[in-house]
C-alpha cells in the first residue's frame, strides 16, 4: 500500500470514523488524540508504544491507534524505521480483549486487526518489534509479523486462543510460513507459551539478550538499518514480500522486475555502486 498523503489522510479518517485534524508538518496525529499508544518520531525512528498497563491488551480503539501510526510513519520522510515496544516490563501485549471477541463485536474487532497487518506488510520502512515480557495472541501475532524481534531472557510467545475456544487468525496463516506445519500445530493446537529461547530457536525472534542488554541491541540493529540506503530498504522489503507466497521462478522474476524497473533507475543505486569502485564511503540520498 503506497500512500500518497492525501490517501492516507482518508485512510485513517475512514477507518477511525472520526475526522482528526490531521494536517500537521508531517500529517501525525496530534499527540493528544492518542490515547492507547505513545508515538514519536526521533533520530529517524518512529516509536509505537503500546500504553494499557498492565498487561498492553489491544483493544479496538488501540488498534485504530497502531493503524493510524504505522501510516503516518510511512509517509514520513524522517523516518527510516518503525519501532514497536510495550509499556513496562510486565507484557509487549498479553493480547486483544477477549470481550471483543463475542459475537457482537467479533467482526469489527477482526476486520480492524487485520488491517493493521495489511498496512503492517505494506510498510515501505523496515520494522522491529522489542518484546520484554510477554507477547501473548494478538500481541504475539503483532510481535511476529515485524521484521525483526529483539526479545529479553524473560519474554514469552504463544497463541493461547485455543484455550478460550478462539482461534488466532493471523498467526494461523503466518506461523506454518514462519517455522513450519508441525511447530505451527504445536503451538496453535496447545495454546503454550515457549521462551524467548525457544522463540529465538524456532526462528520467530531474531535475538534474545538479558534486560540490562536490551537498550544496546536495539540502538545496534536500528543503527544497522539506518545506515543503509532507505529508497533500497524501501524496494528490498516490497521485493521479498511481493515473492513470499509465490514459487521460485515467480519470486524471482518479480524481484528482477523490481531489480531493473525501479532499483537501478535510483541515485542511491547507482551511488552504492561508484562508491564500491572508487574505494569511499556511499552519500545516501534517499533516492
Amino acid at each position: 500500500m503506497n500512500f500518497s498523503n492525501l490517501y492516507f489522510f482518508q485512510f485513517t479518517e475512514k477507518i477511525l470514523g472520526d475526522p482528526y485534524p490531521l494536517l500537521s508538518p508531517h500529517g501525525a496525529l496530534p499527540l493528544s488524540k492518542y490515547t492507547c499508544i505513545r508515538y514519536a518520531v526521533a533520530d529517524g525512528v518512529a516509536d509505537i508504544v503500546l500504553t494499557r498497563p498492565p498487561l498492553n491488551v489491544l483493544n479496538q480503539q488501540m488498534i485504530k491507534e497502531i493503524i493510524t501510526a504505522l501510516g503516518t510513519a510511512d509517509v514520513d520522510a524522517n523516518v527510516s524505521v518503525v519501532r514497536v515496544s510495550g509499556e513496562g516490563d510486565r507484557a509487549f501485549s498479553a493480547g486483544v480483549d477477549v470481550g471483543e471477541h463475542l459475537p457482537d463485536k467479533v467482526h469489527e474487532t477482526l476486520d480492524h486487526f487485520h488491517k493493521m497487518f495489511y498496512v503492517l506488510t505494506d510498510l515501505k520502512k523496515p520494522t522491529l518489534a522489542v518484546v520484554n515480557g510477554v507477547a501473548l495472541g494478538g500481541g504475539c501475532e503483532l510481535a511476529i509479523a515485524c521484521d525483526f524481534v529483539v526479545a529479553t531472557e524473560n519474554a514469552k510467545f504463544g497463541q493461547p486462543e485455543i484455550k478460550v475456544g478462539a482461534i488466532a487468525t493471523v498467526a494461523t496463516a503466518l506461523l506454518p510460513k514462519l517455522i513450519g506445519r508441525k511447530e505451527a500445530l504445536q503451538l496453535l493446537f496447545t495454546g503454550d507459551a515457549i521462551s524467548a529461547k525457544e522463540a529465538e530457536e524456532l526462528g520467530l525472534v531474531n535475538v534474545v539478550v538479558p534486560s540490562d542488554q536490551l537498550d544496546e541491541t536495539v540502538t545496534q540493529l536500528v543503527n544497522k538499518l539506518k545506515e543503509k540506503s532507505a529508497i533500497v530498504l524501501q524496494l528490498l522489503r516490497r521485493a521479498i514480500y511481493q515473492g513470499i507466497d509465490s514459487d521460485f521462478k515467480t519470486a524471482l522474476a518479480g524481484v528482477t522486475a523490481i531489480y531493473l524497473n525501479d532499483l537501478i533507475a535510483t541515485e542511491d543505486a547507482v551511488e552504492g555502486l561508484k562508491a564500491f569502485l572508487e574505494k569511499r564511503k556511499p552519500e545516501w540520498k534517499g533516492k
